[in-house]
């Protein structure tokens, strides 16, 4: 066949959007009381509560965030039973909040321009594999493989903004337990940044967008799983988050 032929059914495919296979489903996650948010983009604040600064080794006062991402399509549902990640021995869970944007923008200046755009929050858990992470740190290299892997964005239904807003939760607390064991509990007026600072910090790298889910950090606490078991993150009277992991066969 003639490349001018292959141009021909070329432009055909993309006007007609005849996919040469059937796109991925769009990720998305459960809204509390109805609905779906499709899910764009996955963003997450490293070092952002003092004492898992300290329990990572860092001085709260010295260490800025570090910012880092998933894939759309590394997010659970509440209720999901999920395999041990490969290539790991050593699996890390990070109870976090998590804030869904319904807008976007850049380089916003306001706390007011970021507060607009959040749609709810939610419960998720930033599930680490941490032998990566650690021999990233070591060599100075990324973090993707250490926090970019398959279902390692579990996530609760999303509370909208209207019934659960971000500043009814200034004295809320975040508690994780694995298999009925309290492993973390921690006040959000305890993050270093707000939900609206790291909306903005973010805004100055990259152009946020409808659909977009915000982990806001990880308090003191972590620590490893194992088959078998099952994790439960709470936050005040949001909807809360349940998992586990899948038992070896």
């Amino acid at each position: 066949m003639s490349a001018a032929s292959w141009k021909v059914i070329e432009y055909s495919m993309i006007n007609n959007d005849n996919f040469v296979f059937s796109p991925p489903e769009a990720p998305k996650v459960a809204v509390h009381g109805g609905g779906l948010f499709p899910v764009r983009r996955i963003f997450c604040i490293g070092r952002n509560y003092a004492d898992h600064v300290r329990e990572m080794g860092g001085d709260p006062k010295e260490t800025p965030p570090v910012f880092f991402t998933k894939p759309a399509d590394a997010v659970v549902e509440s209720g999901a039973v999920i395999p041990y990640p490969q290539a790991t021995e050593n699996l890390h869970y990070e109870g976090e909040l998590v804030v869904a944007l319904h807008g976007g923008g850049g380089d916003l200046d306001t706390r007011e321009k970021a507060g607009a755009l959040i749609f709810g929050t939610a419960c998720g858990c930033d599930l680490t594999r941490r032998d990566h992470q650690a021999a990233a740190k070591k060599a100075g290299a990324p973090w993707d493989t250490a926090k970019g892997f398959d279902h390692s964005a579990p996530i609760g239904a999303i509370g909208r903004y209207q019934h659960f807003p971000p500043d009814s939760f200034d004295n809320a607390r975040l508690v994780t337990t694995v298999n009925g064991e309290k492993r973390q509990d921690a006040a959000l007026s305890e993050m270093i940044w707000s939900a609206p600072e790291i909306i903005i910090a973010l805004s100055q790298q990259f152009e946020l967008k409808a659909g977009d889910l915000i982990f806001t950090g990880t308090p003191e606490g972590i620590g490893p799983l194992k088959p078998g078991d099952k994790v439960e993150i709470m936050i005040g009277s949001l909807p809360g988050l349940s998992f586990s992991i899948a038992s070896q066969q």
